[in-house]
């Protein structure tokens, strides 16, 4: 027999037991199925054999580990199915591109035509899996075998990526014959994948899938369009340059091509705020520049260096932050756990925001307000300003697309940008990268340089700061007049020296570990390389240091 502590309770169990039977007799404790285990601090598949003086406790959907699980492992069955229906031989590729609308997008090519009636074929299929209850198996092959494997399936992304990977073995899961790789782990079987919807859209298809706020419902499919389509050029830019992958990037490493791939990027970037800057320019009557955006997507840099822009055109812009109008935090609503709520529009003196700005577009000589963080108040401290004919505020701040802070400014007068990190790089045609990954890396780094935080305090913070953006950024990003994509093709291979220290310092014996092990893992699949060539006003230095913007 084998003794362990299953959610704070003394069990004893027969050797050879699975940590799937064990979660089968604590399943009617849980709303939500069962899928993976955390043993004595350690992420565990189900298949796993209970071990003699483990402590034990469950993961569902409701859990980020497990939502990733559950989503990956729906991935896995939409390929399966797709196989199934069309025929490995008239598949040239498949690619999962990003999120949207509440699922992933992706692309199909080959010797066929993806229209309702396929889709309709493919999700049956996905059903009969489901209902069949396929067991989703794992197996460990060497590296190398990895390559041969996957170029004989004709998956060349992930073929390139093992030609970079330094370790000796990997895992391949396999469901009723079909083989792939994922960065992560699976769920059993087929049987628990029960909620997913797929749709056509553009020219692809949406898996829809549900949210850790409730895992049981899928999202009806909302299209994004002006969301789509930066993240469609954005994909294209990567593929202008050559770089759509991650063993793209270590290649071009490889080879001392680096430079060259920095210099378009920053090129590229840099001609991307000068178009925003002649639209704002046409326009006259575009008097408030609204810049907002998610954590860590670089918005002062990107202010500052459409500001110069704007200069160029014959404008004079004068930068307004949001923050200045907080109200004194004695005041500041609180969120559920008491903490200042600091993400919330009622942290805003809305009604003395659009007094100044009322005044400003009346000619008026208005005195700007100062937040002081330090003392958390309010001050004036003399900053006066009036508009002339070619002036124009540049106002940041992450509620500048919600209309209920600028309600009272006429919409003619307002010229809105969304900007956010959109990474256009994925590990290989089935392992995207989410978003949430490049900017929380970002805000790591910065955190640590400019404040003293440790990658702990960031990754504990980080689900509060999510929060925020979920109720106040993205519901309003389609209100943008243009969207600006500030991630950089090159930049994780450049973020990974610095993250790499900060990750290895978080405690084995906390709870952020885990996701600190899982960036750790994410950031092993680059090459890296130095900083030194970067440019001083790139939005890359608002991060790693060195900018020659003011931040």
């Amino acid at each position: 027999m084998v003794q362990v502590t299953v959610e704070g309770e003394r069990r004893e169990y027969e050797i050879g037991t699975l940590l799937k039977d064990v979660a089968e007799e604590f399943q009617p404790r849980y709303e939500n199925d069962i899928l993976l285990a955390f043993v004595n601090g350690k992420l565990q598949e189900l298949h796993k054999l209970v071990r003699s003086g483990t402590e034990i406790r469950f993961l569902t959907a409701k859990d980020k580990p497990g939502l990733q699980t559950y989503h990956r492992s729906v991935t896995l069955l939409l390929l399966k199915a797709f196989y199934d229906v069309v025929g490995a031989e008239k598949i040239r590729k498949i690619s999962v591109d990003f999120s949207i609308g509440g699922g992933l997008f992706l692309e199909a090519a080959g010797d066929f035509v993806l229209d309702q009636g396929l889709l309709e074929k493919v999700k049956a299929r996905m059903w009969e899996c489901v209902r069949a209850n396929m067991p989703i198996m794992k197996r460990n092959i060497s590296t190398d075998e990895a390559v041969e494997l996957f170029r004989s399936y004709r998956m060349h992304d992930k073929e390139h990526l093992f030609e970079f990977r330094r370790v000796s073995r990997v895992n391949v899961y396999n469901v009723d014959g079909f083989e792939d790789y994922y960065y992560g782990y699976m769920v059993q079987h087929t049987g628990y994948l029960k909620y997913f919807d797929l749709v056509l859209y553009q020219q692809g298809m949406v898996l829809l899938l549900p949210g850790v706020s409730d895992p049981k419902k899928v999202p009806a499919f909302v299209p994004q369009e002006k969301l789509f389509r930066v993240l469609k050029e954005s994909q294209d830019w990567g593929r202008r340059l050559r770089v759509s992958n991650v063993a793209a990037l270590n290649e071009r490493i490889t080879k001392g091509g680096m430079n060259d791939l920095i210099l378009i990027q920053e090129a590229l970037m840099e001609k991307k705020m000068g178009d925003i800057a002649d639209r704002i320019a046409m326009e006259p009557d575009k008097k408030f520049v609204m810049i907002a955006g998610p954590s860590s997507s670089g918005k002062t840099t990107f202010s500052h260096r459409l500001s110069i822009q704007l200069r160029a055109k014959g404008l004079t812009p004068h930068p307004i932050a949001v923050d200045n109008y907080f109200v004194n935090r004695a005041d500041s609503p609180r969120d559920e756990q008491g903490n200042y709520n600091y993400e919330s529009l009622k942290c805003i003196d809305v009604e003395q925001f659009n007094r100044d700005m009322q005044d400003l577009l009346a000619g008026k000589t208005v005195e700007l307000p100062e937040y002081n963080f330090i003392s958390g108040e309010r001050e004036y401290r003399g900053n006066k300003l009036a508009l002339g004919a070619e002036d124009i505020l540049v106002i940041e701040g992450i509620h500048c697309l919600n209309e209920a802070l600028s309600y009272s400014l006429p919409k003619e007068n307002k010229f809105k940008i969304y900007i956010s990190a959109l990474t256009q790089l994925n590990i290989d045609e089935h392992n995207r990268i989410p978003t949430t990954d490049g900017r929380l890396i970002r805000r790591m780094i910065r955190d640590s340089r400019t404040r003293g935080a440790s990658a702990q305090d960031t990754i504990r913070r980080w689900p509060s700061v999510r929060r925020g953006e979920e109720e106040n950024i993205f519901p309003y990003q389609e209100e943008a007049d243009v969207m600006f994509n500030s991630a950089l093709v090159y930049e994780f291979a450049v973020l990974k020296q610095y993250a790499e220290p900060l990750l290895f310092s978080v405690p084995r014996n906390s709870p952020e570990y885990l996701e600190a092990k899982r960036l750790l893992k994410f950031l092993d699949y680059f090459l890296g390389v130095s900083s030194e060539d970067i440019p001083k006003n790139s939005i890359l230095r608002e991060f790693i240091g060195g900018s020659c913007i003011k931040v």
